[in-house]
């Protein structure tokens, strides 16, 4: 019976407080970071790439395998053969054959592998560069939709309390019904606010929750950070240095002409040519056994492996340029993303100095001005618009310096900016 009344009381408690007390405790965001790097499924996909060209590594440096042949040779089984029977002059044979490569084709092979491993690391890195950025957008947006939804509960807790005053100025006959009603009427505004910014945080949990490939229900998830700016930032002449050294992508275009000249070496070594060296063993009446050895050379007389060696030689030159080109994006990345930072910075500024306590002063002066009859019905409703635009304008600009600044740290490569 008392565990009856306990699971009841346990039941009466779940109904009570709702779905929020089942919440799952707020993620930061290097909480969110390290389970993307744990769950994310294109991450892990990629992880098993790099496996794979490592596994290729091992192929590269195998040797050659010998090659064995079994000959029963000289055996008559036809008529008006040797009177001794079909086998009187049988001539088993055993040879073995190997092929000998010359000029470090294995090492210059498992070289190229060994390239091809460290360029396929850097484009993973890179993948994981541009999914991070997403991961930190859908972060920050789900940030500035928490905002948004705490500035519109404010406002709307706000104007119905300005609307309670404004009742009972009307039974008293402090106003017009008119000017009640238009009031009324204006509150939709704030309710229309309410309900954006709950499915606004609704959608930016579940773009964050895929990025997650996190099952757990929206109602349940929930994030916390700092929602606001800085106005210190790295120089820019720091900032290009550090893209230099840390973008993956330039690292794997780097990379890519190390590999070329490899390859340019593999092709010149594989023009050469390999000797095959043999050994066959043999038993040949009335000789009781012999041995012999064998080489066999190849003449390059046609193919020299000529076009590989232009092809390879040509990819050298190829991959320079497109090095160059990288290095070229990645200069202007940074400063495009750089000058984006700079200019929400400036624009932050006269908001957090000036703008936000003017707004809500000029809100609180019309709103007490408008109630004691010294002001007008339209003021009022200016004065409380100016101050909703005001407090949003603030939000999404916050919300777009943190945006430039994951499009800096994207263009860089790492966090600059926290």
């Amino acid at each position: 019976m008392q565990g009856t009344w306990r699971k009841l009381s346990c039941g009466l408690l779940v109904a009570v407080l709702g779905p929020s007390a089942l919440a799952q405790r707020a993620l930061t965001w290097q909480e969110v970071r390290d389970k993307f790097d744990a769950a994310n499924p294109t991450l892990r996909a990629g992880r098993i790439g790099i496996d794979e060209s490592r596994a290729q590594q091992i192929t590269a440096y195998l040797r050659p395998n010998p090659n064995l042949t079994l000959t029963a040779d000289q055996i008559d089984p036809f008529p008006g053969g040797p009177s001794h029977g079909p086998f009187a002059y049988f001539l088993p044979l055993a040879t073995v054959n190997y092929l000998h490569e010359r000029r470090h084709k294995r090492e210059l092979r498992l070289q190229s592998a060994q390239d091809a491993t460290k360029i396929a690391e850097s484009d993973q890195a890179d993948v994981e560069r541009s999914l991070l950025f997403n991961l930190r957008m859908a972060f920050v947006q789900t940030l500035q939709q928490k905002a948004l939804l705490n500035l519109a509960k404010e406002n709307l807790t706000y104007y119905d309390h300005v609307l309670d005053i404004n009742r009972e100025r009307y039974k008293a006959g402090g106003i017009a019904q008119v000017d009640l009603k238009r009031l009324e009427i204006q509150r939709v505004q704030y309710l229309s606010d309410l309900q954006n910014a709950e499915v606004g945080l609704r959608t930016a949990k579940i773009q964050l929750l895929m990025l997650l490939d996190d099952r757990t229900p929206v109602d349940q998830f929930d994030v916390t950070g700092r929602f606001d700016f800085s106005t210190e930032i790295v120089p820019l002449d720091q900032v290009r240095q550090t893209a230099l050294y840390t973008r993956p992508d330039l690292k794997a275009a780097m990379q890519s002409v190390e590999r070329a000249k490899t390859d340019y070496q593999l092709a010149v070594a594989n023009g050469s040519t390999d000797p095959t060296f043999g050994f066959d063993v043999a038993r040949n009446p009335p000789i009781d056994a012999y041995f012999g050895v064998s080489v066999s050379i190849p003449l390059r007389i046609f193919d020299r492996n000529q076009g590989e060696k232009r092809r390879t030689h040509l990819d050298i030159s190829r991959n320079d340029h497109l090095v160059e080109a990288t290095r070229a994006g990645v200069f202007s990345d940074v400063e495009s993303a750089y000058a984006t930072v700079n200019s929400t910075i400036i624009l932050l500024k006269p908001y957090k100095d000036q703008y936000l306590e003017e707004a809500s002063s000029v809100r609180d002066t019309i709103a007490f001005s408008y109630q004691h009859g010294a002001a007008s019905l339209l003021d009022f409703l200016n004065a409380q618009a100016d101050y909703r635009s005001v407090q949003v304008n603030y939000q999404n600009l916050v919300a777009s310096y943190l945006n430039a600044a994951a499009q800096l740290n994207l263009a860089v490569g790492r966090e600059v900016i926290q």
